[in-house]
């Protein structure tokens, strides 16, 4: 089973790494967001680390899953995989798997310049190692759940995913810290696990942090665990409208 995973791995990685929706929602569109929001400010450059980080693994990890199933569907090729034959979850765990090491192996150029130009400092590296993998893997699983709908339009699930994703990051810790947000707001931080991701981030680089780092762990495994049940019950539910179209 792990290597039927490995295979559809590494057949996600040479199609769909490249593939335009990808490159557009999961590298340039958070980059831009990212300077948008950082040029032009009087902010301290270390504060910067955690949500340049957290974002580059939130869009990363998040952006490749989704537009595999659909691109699959639009060309016929769903069909082959499933009778290959393939268990439905040997399959969507190929997706995560590409999907994860598509958010670690980008998370390289936000860490670079974290602590080659930032000058941020690792103080935890425990904390900050399970952050970028715990959160890749916990993104990689959010996109299978955004790819759930029916549909052989990349477009369409993109979209969807940033409906999603867009309004998650402006109460999760990325540009303001979880500290200093209005009582409302820290409630709202802790439905969303780039929340945790960003608290880790800042307890690996020795900045203060509202939720401790075996707690956002512990969060962000519950969350991969329930998006991972949630998005098998539902793409199970919805294969056969997927493969009608």
């Amino acid at each position: 089973m792990m290597r039927k995973c490995w295979a559809i791995a590494k057949k996600n990685i040479r199609i769909y790494y490249l593939k335009g929706p990808v490159l557009i929602f999961g590298i340039l569109f958070p980059a831009f967001l990212f300077l948008a929001f950082a040029i032009g400010r009087n902010v301290p450059a270390g504060s910067l680390v955690p949500g340049l980080i957290g974002m580059a693994l939130f869009f990363t990890a998040s952006a490749t899953t989704p537009a595999i199933l659909p691109f699959e569907t639009r060309t016929r090729t769903l069909e082959r995989l499933l009778v290959a034959p393939l268990p439905l979850s040997v399959l969507i765990g190929g997706d995560v798997v590409s999907a994860f090491l598509y958010g670690l192996f980008l998370s390289a150029i936000p860490l670079a310049i974290s602590f080659g130009i930032l000058g941020a400092v690792v103080t935890r590296p425990v904390a900050l190692i399970a952050s970028i993998v715990l959160s890749a893997l916990c993104f990689a699983l959010m996109g299978t759940l955004f790819s759930t709908p029916p549909t052989d339009e990349p477009s369409a699930i993109m979209t969807l995913a940033n409906l999603v994703r867009l309004p998650l990051i402006f109460f999760s810790g990325v540009f303001v810290p979880v500290s200093a947000m209005p009582q409302w707001g820290q409630w709202l931080s802790r439905i969303s696990p780039l929340t945790y991701t960003t608290e880790l981030l800042r307890a690996g680089i020795g900045q203060d942090v509202q939720i401790g780092p075996w707690w956002c762990i512990t969060a962000l495994i519950a969350f991969s665990v329930a998006f991972w049940s949630i998005s098998m019950a539902l793409h199970r539910r919805n294969m056969c409208r997927r493969l009608a179209l």
